[in-house]
């Protein structure tokens, strides 16, 4: 699921960017890039932390401790970046709902497709 998100963030992603040029030369099209990244890797580490937490009966510390640090991390690079005015926030906001839309009709579409379990 995750590769078909990866891709089609990338088919949507890169036009968008060559678009905002022509409207910002750096900022905006900096600022859509790196928020369709930061969602990647936001997403990847929680898709990560999902697959290690299936097969236990409850979460570990360790997983706490993954969620909260990956969180901080994506929380700080975008406080750095607003901070040091490197890219233009609208872009970062809109590569990262572009990614986080794809991931919601993925998600959507998968259990869609998947036929419902029989109860006993």
């Amino acid at each position: 699921m995750m590769k078909k998100v990866y891709k089609r963030a990338a088919f949507i992603i890169v036009p968008m960017a060559v678009a905002s040029a022509f409207i910002e030369p750096v900022k905006l099209p900096l600022g859509i890039i790196i928020g369709a990244l930061l969602a990647v890797v936001n997403f990847r580490g929680m898709t990560r932390n999902l697959e290690n937490l299936i097969g236990t009966d409850r979460p570990t510390m360790k997983l706490v401790v993954l969620s909260i640090g990956r969180l901080l991390v994506v929380f700080s690079v975008i406080i750095i970046l607003a901070v040091a005015k490197v890219v233009d926030l609208i872009g970062l906001m809109v590569g990262f709902t572009v990614v986080l839309t794809l991931v919601i009709r993925e998600g959507y579409l998968t259990s869609q497709a998947e036929p419902p379990e029989e109860q006993s």
